[in-house]
This record gives structure tokens, sequence and C-alpha cells, in this order.
């Protein structure tokens, strides 16, 4: 049958509506998103390589001795015994202020040290006495050790007694004054930690031949400060020493774990130190 527009049966011209004409718009947008990201897709790597891990650190504690710090840097790096030693003994390549004499001991800052590939010992301990310097080397902290009758050097050796001697931050605030008020006096410091730091060894037991003997950190016959810190102090310590909290404390002694008791009262220290000698005694350890 002939074609006639007017025939219910011919074809007729398709016409969309708003939401067909949405339709087809997304289709297309979608197919041509589709062809450009599979192309993009196709030159990822399929394995995308894993971040390089961290360097390994070293944490130095508040209050370790050189001597540590050294035998903890050799086995971080993997030195040979002494290597660390060996680089401490000369004090020009470490950056030393004048003060310290050319002893590192109270300048190797405690604190965790990142060691990226190619750290030595020596650029590790130099980095230690920056960082020390960095935070107890500021005006701010040399004026207020002047405030104390300190220079900045003698701030960190009661600092490195304060942190061998106390166990927390508020009885740290109490030693130092015990320190400033025992130098006012003329007394001697009389601190066993002071003389164990001479023995080489750390313990809360002292005899009476430990006070004896004969060295410039024997705090018991000789008056004064010890000639160099005996440890390496944290900031919460030297704060302790250039802050010290008001108080008219002469002796002080830790009868157990968390109970340091000062007084100005001898006889009542004494009564306390007899406490203490009891309690190690019950305990095996005197």
């Amino acid at each position: 049958m002939p074609y006639r527009p007017s025939s219910p049966y011919a074809p007729r011209r398709r016409r969309f509506t708003r939401r067909g004409r949405l339709a087809v718009l997304t289709g297309v947008l979608l197919a041509l998103a589709v062809a450009i990201a599979v192309p993009l897709l196709l030159l990822l790597p399929r394995d995308r390589p894993a971040a390089p891990p961290a360097p390994p650190t070293l944490l130095v504690p508040e209050g370790w001795r050189s001597v540590q710090v050294y035998e903890a840097v050799d086995r971080a790096l993997a030195l040979p015994d002494g290597t660390a030693r060996k680089a401490a003994a000369a004090p020009a390549a470490l950056g030393l202020p004048a003060a310290a004499g050319g002893n590192p001991e109270g300048y190797l800052f405690p604190a965790t040290y990142p060691l990226p590939g190619g750290t030595t010992a020596e650029g590790l301990l130099r980095y230690m006495v920056r960082t020390a310097a960095d935070r107890f080397g500021t005006p701010a902290t040399v004026e207020a050790a002047r405030a104390q009758g300190l220079t900045a050097h003698q701030a960190l050796i009661v600092a490195s007694i304060a942190q061998a001697e106390a166990d927390t931050t508020d009885d740290m605030g109490k030693v130092a004054r015990v320190v400033h008020n025992r130098l006012a006096r003329d007394m001697p410091l009389q601190m066993d930690s002071t003389l164990h730091y001479a023995l080489g060894r750390s313990t809360v037991d002292t005899s009476l031949d430990d006070t004896r003997i004969d060295s410039p950190y024997n705090t018991y016959a000789r008056k004064g400060l010890p000639p160099t810190p005996i440890g390496n102090p944290g900031e919460e310590a030297m704060a302790a020493v250039l802050h010290p909290p008001s108080g008219d404390w002469l002796y002080f002694v830790t009868v157990a774990p968390g109970d340091t008791r000062f007084t100005a009262d001898y006889a009542a220290h004494q009564a306390n130190v007899a406490e203490f000698n009891e309690r190690r005694r019950q305990e095996g350890g005197a």
C-alpha cells in the first residue's frame, strides 16, 4: 500500500520528552567518561609501590649518663663498642660550650632521635649537643639561672642532681630548693647521687665508706657543686632548678617509692632515715 502521511500505520517522527532527553544526555556523558577513564586506568601501575619505611630511632631517657648514651648509640648504629665514646673524646667536633670543659656529660639532650641512613656516632652526638644548646642555652635560661645565683652550666649540674634524686616533677623542685638552701648556707650538699656517679653505679644504698671516697664528686666531704653534671637532665629538671618552690628544706630521704620526705629539722630527718634503713633491712637490701 502506498505510503500516505495521514495513514495510521505510517511511521511517526519520535519526539523525546524532557525526561527522555535528560536520560539520553546522561548516557552519552557516561559513555564518554568510561571511554576516557579506561585508557587512563590502563596507564596506571597495577601495584603501587609501598611508602618507604620510617627510619629507626634512638630514645635517650632523662637522666641517662653519658656512658649509657655511648653504649646505646653503638648498639643503634651497629658500631663496634667504644666508637661513640671515642667520638666524644673530640669535644671540638661536638660543638660543646666552653663551660663544659670538654666533657659532654649533661649536654647529650634526652629525646628520641631519628637514625636515617648514613648516621654516624659523631653526627648523632653533635645533634644531641646542639639540641641541648637550643633548650638550655637560651638568653631566658641564662637570665633565670643568674637570678638563682648560678651560671647556665651550674644550673645544668643542679638539674642533673634533681633528675637523679627525685621520682616526680614536684620532688625535682624540692630537691632543687634543698640544693639552693644548702649552697646559701655554705653546707655540703651530701647527695648520694654524686657519690654513686663517682663510683659508676646506680643504687639507693650508701655506706659510710662511700662518703669517705676521695673524689670531686664526694659532696659529703666537699662543699659546693660537683665539677660537672652527673647525667643528662630533661627540661622538667631544668625548670625545677630555675623556678624552684619556696621552702626551708635542708634534708630529704625517699623512705619508699612515692614517699620522699623533706624537712628543715635534722631530728625529723634522722627519724625518716631510720625508717628507710628499717625498710631496706626488711627487704634484704641493707
